[in-house]
């Protein structure tokens, strides 16, 4: 998957389905990924051991679960900056 411009140099499993992302900008937060969980090729998430040995592509430098599924960065990094934003 192809996210020029963005690294993300760490990432944990959090519970319920959640990961914890540090972008090599220092941005960092949660993402909440319990919506994907049984649907499509995310059903290997039904495995909450699969689900937890997330890690860093070093190919594309974004999050993955073996050799089928990443996200694109630009899709948590949206997520962790909306949470950032002050309420107007």
């Amino acid at each position: 998957m192809e996210t020029k411009g963005l690294k993300i140099v760490a990432c944990k499993a959090l519970p319920n389905y959640h990961i914890w992302i540090r972008f090599d900008d220092g941005l960092e937060g949660e993402v909440d990924l319990n919506h994907l969980v049984g649907k499509g090729i995310f059903e290997a998430w039904n495995s909450i051991d699969f689900f937890n040995d997330v890690q860093i592509d070093p190919r594309s430098d974004t999050v993955a679960w073996g050799d089928d599924i990443d996200l694109d960065a630009y899709v948590p990094r949206q997520k962790i900056e909306a949470k950032k934003k002050p309420n107007c």
